[in-house]
């Protein structure tokens, strides 16, 4: 007799953030590992169908996952711009007291947290992890802009990956001396051959996905810092 498969739980939820409020979906499994927060990139959002997919990848490998919006509605539509979606330091704040709402959950329970960034995210992501140092236990790159990130690259101490697709030469060509500059004793670049920036060849996720599982199983462990 085959028992019931355990439950993982997905709920919408409201952050406060300053004066606004982002909307978010936690999502989590029995037991988790830890909790993975993803930035998304510029003209994206919580509802980024490559980190979606991602995410479920990660909630099915026991971790929870929080994508959230870093920018309200009337942000968004006022944004024509793009002055907000690459303010990286802005983003960057939104990020932190995101973190902060996380911690606060009596489902934290004290569980181990990591970022998973995607274009100008991932940047938001190393200078937020600057200042939560203590809290963050890995960074994972997916397409990220990390020069974007400019002199916090050298302060960031957490274990890092940057995952590159092999034909998105414009990235390619940032990422390798970011990578140099990156201040981590930890931190590896996989380029996935073929890809383009959005990863939308076939198969191209499934590694994606493969990796951040690989590297979050690897330096997300309680009381685990560099």
């Amino acid at each position: 007799m085959s028992g019931s498969s355990p439950t993982i739980e997905s709920r919408s939820v409201k952050i406060p953030a300053g004066s606004v409020t982002l909307l978010g979906d936690l999502t989590m499994p029995p037991r988790p590992h830890g909790i993975v927060i993803f930035a998304h990139g510029s003209g994206s959002s919580r509802l980024s169908p490559r980190n979606r997919m991602v995410a479920d990848h990660l909630t099915r490998g026991g971790f929870g996952t929080l994508l959230f919006d870093l920018l309200t509605e009337r942000e968004e539509a006022g944004d024509k711009t793009g002055r907000l979606r690459f303010a990286i330091d802005f983003l960057a704040g939104r990020l932190i007291e995101v973190t902060d709402w996380v911690v606060s959950l009596p489902v934290n329970l004290a569980l181990p947290l990591g970022y998973f960034g995607a274009s100008t995210g991932a940047a938001a992501a190393l200078v937020a992890a600057v200042s939560r140092s203590a809290l963050i236990g890995a960074i994972v790159s997916r397409g990220g802009r990390p020069d974007l990130a400019g002199g916090h690259l050298r302060e960031v101490r957490t274990p890092t990956l940057f995952i590159v697709g092999g034909a998105d030469t414009e990235v390619l060509r940032l990422t390798g001396p970011a990578l140099a500059r990156l201040g981590s004793p930890i931190k590896e670049q996989t380029i996935i051959p073929e890809a383009t920036h959005l990863f939308e060849e076939p198969g191209a996720l499934i590694q994606v996905s493969a990796l951040a599982m690989d590297w979050f199983g690897r330096y997300l462990r309680p009381g685990l810092r560099m």
